[in-house]
């Protein structure tokens, strides 16, 4: 279908930005912006047809640039959390911000969440977006020269899917992710969204949500979704020492197929409006995470605040910490390799 360009405003250095309005024949509509890749709002249908917007954000550059928590944006060059900001890579250790207690979290303090990316519409029956981005050697700690390509499609199956492909110059680690909070009634909270996630087991944290290195069943927690529960049932399950650190839920899940194929990966429904998200995934966790952190104190889009526990984000990736847990699966990329990673988010209604 189509593809629309405007301005989004500019960066204080005077960098101009832009957002793009992917819509396909169905009538679901993607708004992603060149500033750090992010989605700014995405609608899907519920059971009578009518598209309503299902993820957080906001109506301006001004907003993000204030700070938000990572709202639909590309995470890297590490997402998720690296312990005190430390790893060794071929007997070299490396440094890098901690912003986000005692460790490095997405990134660091300019990730890619706040990169100006280089942005190519693709026009056609399925509207695509392409982004790509150079991270210089040693950006925010991390060693090599990255060239990373994110590329967003709208299909006509109401699918929103995520490829992303990247090459380096010297031996770094990689583990980038989407952001975006999801919502699926407009509600205040999420609480009786009911979740299915294909994951057998999860990785416990220590007080500094870092993972201690154990692989946990499920099985018997409050962290058992394999069979369909709501984020609201279990959430403030005190009893259960996971619940206490992460504050609800923010854990990393590991899935259940342990293939690299593209594979369902969770599946959410709203009983209110009847809308269906499944997430499919070529990695191998997922972090789950239920906002618990949102105080209510961001605009979002169309005056709306965002308080805790307002979205839910499910976001695909490798493990955190990886490159300090020799046993978790490499996040290494090396110079004669090319990373690739599929996730698709798609929409339906029941």
């Amino acid at each position: 279908m189509s593809i629309e360009k405007q301005s989004f405003g500019k960066l204080p250095d005077g960098q101009e930005t832009s957002l793009y309005t992917l819509k396909n024949t169905a009538g679901m509509e993607a708004r992603i912006t060149d500033f750090g890749g992010i989605i700014v709002s995405l609608t899907a249908p519920d059971r009578v047809g009518n598209f309503a917007d299902v993820v957080h954000g906001c109506d301006s550059l001004e907003v993000y640039l204030k700070g938000v928590p990572y709202f639909g944006a590309i995470i890297g060059r590490f997402g998720n959390r690296i312990a005190k900001g430390s790893f060794e890579l071929d007997g070299v250790t490396y440094s890098l911000p901690i912003n986000n207690g005692v460790n490095a979290l997405h990134g660091g303090l300019k990730g890619f969440d706040k990169k100006v990316w280089n942005a190519t519409a693709i026009e056609g029956k399925e509207p695509a977006l392409k982004l790509t981005y150079l991270a210089a050697d040693m950006e925010e700690g991390y060693p090599g020269n990255l060239s990373i390509e994110v590329v967003y499609t709208l299909q006509t199956d109401n699918t929103l899917r995520i490829d992303y492909k990247a090459t380096t110059d010297k031996a770094t680690v990689l583990n980038v992710t989407n952001h975006s909070y999801f919502n699926l009634s407009g509600a205040a909270d999420v609480l009786d969204h009911e979740v299915i996630l294909h994951a057998d087991k999860f990785l416990p944290v220590d007080a500094t949500v870092i993972p201690t290195g154990e692989l946990r069943s499920v099985e018997g927690t409050p962290f058992d979704f394999t069979e369909k529960h709501t984020i609201g049932e279990r959430i403030n399950d005190t009893s259960y020492e996971q619940i206490v650190l992460g504050s609800g839920y923010d854990h990393c899940y590991v899935l259940t197929d342990t293939s690299s194929d593209l594979r369902l990966a969770a599946e959410v429904y709203e009983p209110q409006t009847g809308r269906v998200m499944e997430v499919f995934t070529t990695e191998p966790g997922m972090q789950f995470y239920s906002a618990n952190h949102l105080k209510g104190d961001i605009i979002g889009k169309g005056g709306v605040t965002y308080g805790r526990r307002s979205a839910f984000c499910v976001e695909t990736q490798h493990f955190p910490d990886s490159p300090n847990k020799p046993h978790f699966p490499t996040t290494v990329l090396r110079p004669d390799e090319v990373y690739q990673s599929t996730t698709s988010y798609k929409f339906s209604a029941k």
